[in-house]
């Protein structure tokens, strides 16, 4: 274990902001509750984000830009929606400063009050769906398919880098559809796309499902969800897909004339992912020695440090190390040469190791002589030996490797930690005990939902699509039930 670096088994909440920290992808703002993306997270952040992009793009949708404030009487439209997020709000009152003429520095210009509040954006339902009214007339223009790409605002008490902070990146796609049916098939379609990405490019597995009444999105008729577990079996929500129903098409008058030229509301979803999927990938991999990235999101898949003395023995490396590096190019690998003469060989191998590199590649004169260099995997640690022919093929059969081990090893402690619980006890002493999914029978009501929440802070996570119908008796009140539900504690 590094010494830079808290045990996980010794603190868990310090071992994930020692690696966020130390690994280079995240520091702490002047900004109370915000954070600055470092470089190196931010292209973490950058190939996910190119990554989905690109699925959107494949599904029909296109990237537009809508206003960062929000006039306060837009949020107010839609009831369940502001109750929702009515506590998290920014409100922007004011648009000038001014010397205190008292002389007590800086102040805000009494005289210059808004004429209407604006809400930083907390989410951007309300102001596209007050543009779509605009945009949308007739069947014609269904479906309307946007995504964006933004920054939002919500004022959370208790942060933690990536996870919870009160700015965070994200993208939100909002879609507007003639029929409930394809509104739905959206909302599911776009769910697949999520998990998709997270279990073949993040190699995290996901439980695909669908939020209680008491857990959905303010203002949606059915939130999908694809729900992920952490190594210290915490659960972690790593995306969201609404459907809308046509509560912001009424709350905003967006009709459309259909084919028998009649006027019918449209039919909405909203779906996003953020940047706490970074800290996702952090928590669900990463070991005491630092980062472990996957290979398909990694920024840097493979870094080459050479072991010389000399100008002579560097000249000669160099040389080999182009061609090593042309070839790995042209096979699509992002690979770093790190030739820098002001830290030494070992120092590399640790920072490296501590940025979650998937594949290092160890060359010097002898690897020359030989024609082969010393290969290390970040996810195992071994080591091994490979020729210099054939290089590429062989690190592009090892990076795809590394993927599915890591795959592999998140979804084997997954299923190691959905657990039955059918009392009770027995659930909170798994909680306690084990952690991860508790598959426990619940009556569906919200009061007991709340209970079992305030009793043991576990959450329903999900009811998963395709659950099993079975029946059985509410773990807590006792009564009838017909199928299991999800429970976890949750970050």
């Amino acid at each position: 274990m590094s010494k830079e670096i808290t045990a996980r088994s010794e603190d868990y909440s310090k071992w994930y902001n020692d690696l966020v920290l130390k690994g280079g992808l995240a520091d702490y703002s002047a900004v109370r509750g915000c954070m600055v993306i470092k470089p190196y997270g931010f292209a973490l952040w950058e190939g996910m984000r190119d990554v989905l992009d690109s699925k959107f793009k494949e599904t029909g949708h296109q990237n537009a830009y809508f206003p960062l404030f929000i006039p306060k009487s837009f949020l107010s439209k839609e009831a369940a929606h502001v109750e929702g997020f009515a506590k998290e709000c920014a409100v922007v009152t004011h648009y000038r400063l001014m010397n205190d003429p008292n002389g007590g520095g800086i102040v805000v210009d009494p005289e210059a009050r808004l004429e209407e509040e604006l809400i930083v954006r907390p989410t951007s339902e309300t102001i596209i769906w007050n543009t779509y009214k605009d945009w949308i007339q007739s069947y014609r223009d269904l479906p309307l398919l946007i995504n964006q790409w933004a920054n939002v605002v919500r004022w959370e008490m208790r942060t933690r880098l990536f996870l919870r902070t009160a700015e965070f990146l994200w993208q939100e796609g909002h879609t507007a559809h003639a029929t409930a049916e394809e509104a739905i098939a959206e909302t599911r379609q776009m769910l697949e796309v999520y998990a998709d990405f997270a279990e073949n490019y993040m190699a995290l597995p996901v439980i695909k499902g669908v939020k209680s009444p008491a857990e959905r999105f303010a203002g949606a008729i059915d939130t999908y969800c694809i729900e992920a577990l952490m190594q210290d079996g915490k659960a972690l929500q790593a995306g969201t897909s609404h459907f809308l129903g046509q509560n912001f098409a009424k709350a905003f008058d967006v009709q459309f004339s259909n084919k028998e030229n009649k006027l019918e509301y449209v039919w909405a979803t909203s779906w996003g992912v953020s940047t706490r999927l970074v800290g996702a990938l952090v928590m669900a991999h990463s070991d005491d020695d630092g980062l472990i990235l996957p290979p398909r999101i990694a920024p840097i898949q493979v870094v080459i440090v050479p072991i010389y003395k000399g100008a002579d023995q560097k000249a000669a490396l160099d040389e080999k190390v182009m061609e090593i590096v042309k070839a790995l190019k042209a096979a699509g690998i992002r690979v770093k040469y790190d030739d820098n003469d002001n830290s030494r060989p070992g120092w590399k191998f640790a920072e490296y190791e501590m940025k979650g590199v998937p594949v290092r590649i160890a060359i010097g004169a002898r690897d020359l002589e030989n024609k082969a260099v010393e290969v290390a995997r970040r996810d195992t640690k071994e080591k091994s030996s490979l020729p210099l022919d054939g290089l590429a093929a062989s690190i592009q059969s090892l990076l795809e490797e590394i993927q599915q081990s890591m795959y592999n090893k998140a979804k084997t402690y997954q299923q190691e930690h959905i657990t039955p619980a059918n009392s009770f006890e027995e659930f909170e002493k798994l909680l306690d005990e084990k952690g991860g999914f508790i598959a426990a029978h619940w009556d569906g009501t919200a009061e007991t939902e709340e209970q079992i929440k305030e009793r043991t802070k576990a959450t329903i996570r999900c009811i998963p699509l395709n659950n099993p119908q079975e029946e059985g008796v509410c773990i807590l009140s006792g009564k009838p039930s017909k199928e299991r539900v999800l429970f976890a504690r949750a970050y």
